[in-house]
């Protein structure tokens, strides 16, 4: 089962890099998938550590996608990747193996410290349609803007209806990313 999550971790010189990814979770044990040329996927070769954030916060996922945006952190207590301030809880992991040989690598992580700050509240069907677009946001240079903007369209209602002000302004954020959109512009999928 993959579980979507706010992967963090830093690369040589500290830099810290926050990145929505659908994580396995078996145990001890991450399995992480980044593609070639995710910054997830070059910090993770460089330092070898990261942290798995579990939050409810949609807007994080939304922003974290498609832009270079830090959100509140403080330091792991085991690595030097960042615990989301708005994490509900976390695992900070260390790299025991991986396979990069592919378009997506296959990275396994051993969980070396864990955390849980307060109840995961879980996922509406607002919260569902906006991780939905999100992700949509980041195949823009797959599928053009076209079928994301039909699709995001289709997921409007579900926000409409049972979304509150966070779901709305990550929705409104996300439909906006993808309406200024140009192709040809940087891709947001090589950014986590």
């Amino acid at each position: 089962m993959i579980l979507e999550t706010i992967v963090a971790t830093v690369d040589r010189d500290g830099q810290p890099n926050f990145a929505p990814m659908g994580i396995d979770l078996d145990g001890g044990t991450v399995l992480l998938r980044p593609f070639r040329g995710a910054i997830t996927r070059d910090n993770l070769a460089a330092t070898g550590e990261g942290v798995v954030n579990f939050t409810d916060n949609v807007l994080l996922f939304a922003r974290c996608a498609v832009s270079p945006y830090v959100p509140p952190y403080r330091a792991g207590e085991k690595v030097r990747a960042g615990v989301l301030e708005e994490a509900c809880s976390w695992k900070e992991f260390v790299v025991t193996s991986k396979d990069s040989g592919d378009e997506r690598a296959r990275i396994i992580g051993s969980v070396v410290h864990e955390g849980r700050a307060r109840d995961f509240l879980g996922f509406n069907r607002a919260r569902h349609a906006v991780i939905e677009a999100t992700i949509l946001a980041t195949r823009l240079h797959l599928t053009g803007r076209e079928v994301v903007l039909l699709e995001i369209a289709r997921l409007q209602p579900l926000v409409d209806k049972t979304g509150g002000p966070e779901e709305r302004e990550a929705f409104d954020f996300i439909r906006g990313y993808v309406g200024a959109w140009v192709e040809g512009a940087p891709v947001p999928g090589g950014r986590p």
